[in-house]
């Protein structure tokens, strides 16, 4: 082992508003300040209780275009949940969008910077 996972690191247009819809989601705390980053208009942070996500602002950001391949999602995270249905709610509440609620145990999401993300059923 040569180190540890600091954190993952999603590219986006706003930070601050992409770390707050992600805290609806996962709870935790924004902009813990912290030795491998620093918190401003470009970068923001959300700790959680099973690690750190970061959003960067990329300018031009182009959200990927779930499922076409010609812009793909490159990666993506899931979000275990008890139930799909006021799961899938809150993510519209907070600012999501649905993209398939079709598969059995799991719904596509985008996040309000475009990035896909699954609700999976725990």
């Amino acid at each position: 082992m040569i180190g540890t996972l600091q954190c993952v690191v999603l590219d986006c247009p706003e930070p601050r508003a992409l770390a707050e819809f992600y805290r609806g989601l996962l709870g935790g705390e924004v902009d813990v300040p912290g030795r491998g980053w620093s918190l401003d208009d470009d970068w923001s942070t959300l700790h959680t209780a099973n690690g750190v996500l970061a959003f960067q602002r990329v300018a031009d950001y182009v959200p990927p275009t779930w499922p076409d391949p010609a812009r793909p999602q490159q990666f993506h995270l899931d979000i275990a949940v008890r139930d799909l249905g006021p799961g899938g709610a809150e993510v519209l509440r907070l600012g999501g969008a649905l993209l398939d609620d079709s598969p059995t145990g799991w719904w596509v999401f985008a996040d309000p910077a475009g990035h896909p993300f699954c609700l999976v059923l725990a």
